[in-house]
């Protein structure tokens, strides 16, 4: 509950009432604790008191029951036990200023980012490319910007990578070697992608960030809930569109040094998730994420079972701390139970370790950051009610909300503008177009040459052909002659011969 007369957050009360300081909210926050045992209901406590103090929230919805902060609130004696025992007055259940998103578009406005927005590096971690394999999507993205390509969706990078493929060997003299198994191997991993659905991820109009930053007319910051069940049934697509979401936040938005109260306050559920199998490089990047986010006035909260779910590098950076009871029965869960028995400043008046085991449903040990930024020594303390109702808003609410927001119209029909698909289709459409148009010129042309060879072929046939009639002729003409004048001299031989011998003319 948020108490406008001392500017802080009422979030539990024990021996004495713990408050988080506004102030201290973008040092970050951790609210850990074995199932069943009220994270949700700190979650909504404090996203509640954001957003009654003007703080826009952004909070994904994986079991459903987050999605009841459009509608306030009923009696029940868990309750009104809390109330009277803690002694809340002007207690008023109330619903609060929500929009609903959902990646598949269900429950929510649909929301898509483009190929180019996530980036190689977040997309390598969802297509669980190894190094090698990353190094050429890299590239692929390079070349794309450099050529002013945009990459919106599947079928963007689909060609990109087959256009890079088959050119390999010109970009590998500026971009080093490209494997044509590493391009086969990324293909085959947007097939898988695809198999599940991935595609609907993928296009535009993309989501904006900037509309997660608004507010009702009483000025309290809107409820942006992400509506996660079906998309928590595929862990690394959750953790990476999350991660990206908060990426997103981190390249929005200027430095804003320290500020009385964050710009927005980010919830990220289930966060073990987005540490699992996550390559040093990432884990790197995510670190230093959550630590520079701060200065521009962004509070994150990680919900999770245990503390030793988050790296002990960003476990560092989040200084409020609502612990709820811990099983340990096995010996990597006492494990557990110690490690985050140990990351509170101890309370010499009870043994923390011993009641992390104890606490009931709605108890926590809470420890927080004061005006100055020290952790204030561990309470064991109950967490307020939530104004807002416990259950799932009804489906037909959900859809009035969708409908009356006024981001309905931008999100809800999808667009296919020109992109790098479009634009290596026509290359290779007018490429293809330009080889056969060349190899038809040089069919005409080698037809034309053949024509040419035979056309004179047959015109030295025929010379040939005259000439040697022309000398048959000339070759009979001298022929007759010639057969005439032997006729005639052969007589006239003969005559004289015969004369000469017989000395009488023969008849």
């Amino acid at each position: 509950m948020y108490l406008r007369e001392e500017g802080k957050i009422w979030l539990a009360t024990g021996d004495e009432r713990v408050y988080l300081e506004p102030a201290m909210c973008n040092r970050h926050g951790l609210i850990a604790g074995a199932t069943g045992t009220g994270k949700t209901v700190t979650l909504k406590v404090i996203a509640e008191s954001f957003s009654e103090m003007g703080v826009p929230v952004f909070l994904a919805d994986i079991k459903g029951d987050v999605s009841g902060m459009c509608v306030p609130g009923s009696e029940n004696k868990h309750i009104r036990r809390s109330i009277d025992t803690m002694h809340i007055e002007d207690f008023n259940y109330t619903s609060f200023p929500v929009r609903f998103f959902d990646v598949y578009g269900k429950l929510g406005h649909p929301v898509r980012t483009t190929i180019s927005d996530m980036g190689p590096e977040l997309l390598a971690r969802l297509l669980g490319l190894n190094e090698t394999q990353e190094g050429v999507l890299r590239i692929v993205f390079r070349i794309a910007d450099e050529r002013g390509l945009l990459l919106i969706d599947l079928k963007d990078l689909r060609s990109m990578l087959q256009h890079v493929g088959d050119n390999a060997n010109e970009y590998k003299l500026i971009y080093g070697n490209i494997a044509a198994q590493s391009v086969g191997a990324i293909q085959r991993a947007l097939l898988a992608l695809e198999d599940e659905g991935g595609e609907i991820f993928f296009g535009e109009p993309a989501l904006d960030i900037k509309d997660w930053f608004d507010w009702d007319a009483d000025g309290r910051g809107y409820m942006n809930i992400l509506e996660a069940a079906e998309l928590f049934q595929h862990p690394l697509l959750y953790s990476t569109f999350l991660l990206w979401m908060l990426s997103e936040l981190y390249e929005l938005l200027p430095e804003a040094g320290d500020l009385d109260k964050p710009k927005i306050a980010f919830f990220f559920d289930e966060a073990h998730l987005l540490f699992n199998d996550a390559p040093k490089a990432l884990l790197e990047k995510i670190e230093q994420v959550i630590r520079l986010i701060r200065s521009k006035g962004v509070s994150v909260w990680f919900i999770t079972q245990n503390p030793a779910d988050v790296p002990e590098s960003v476990l560092g950076q989040l200084g409020n701390r609502v612990q709820h009871a811990l099983r340990a029965y096995t010996p990597n869960e006492q494990k557990g139970l110690r490690y985050a028995a140990r990351s509170f400043r101890a309370n010499e008046n009870f043994d923390t370790e011993r009641v992390l085991q104890e606490l009931a449903v709605g108890e926590a040990l809470v420890s927080v950051l004061d005006a100055k930024g020290t952790p204030t020594i561990v309470e064991r303390a109950n967490i307020l009610p939530p104004k807002s109702s416990m259950n799932a808003a009804d489906v037909g609410i959900i859809a009035q909300f969708i409908n009356m927001s006024p981001l309905n119209s931008k999100y809800k029909d999808t667009v296919d503008r020109e992109s790098a698909y479009e634009v290596i289709t026509e290359e290779q459409e007018q490429a293809a177009k330009e080889k056969a148009e060349a190899e038809a010129a040089a069919q005409a042309e080698k037809e034309r040459k053949e024509k040419e060879k035979q056309e004179e072929k047959e015109r030295k046939e025929k010379e040939k052909q005259q000439k040697a009639k022309q000398a048959k002729k000339k070759q009979s003409a001298f022929g007759k002659a010639a057969s005439s004048a032997a006729t005639s001299f052969g007589r006239e031989i003969g005559k004289s011969i015969f004369r000469g011998l017989f000395g009488n003319k023969r008849k």
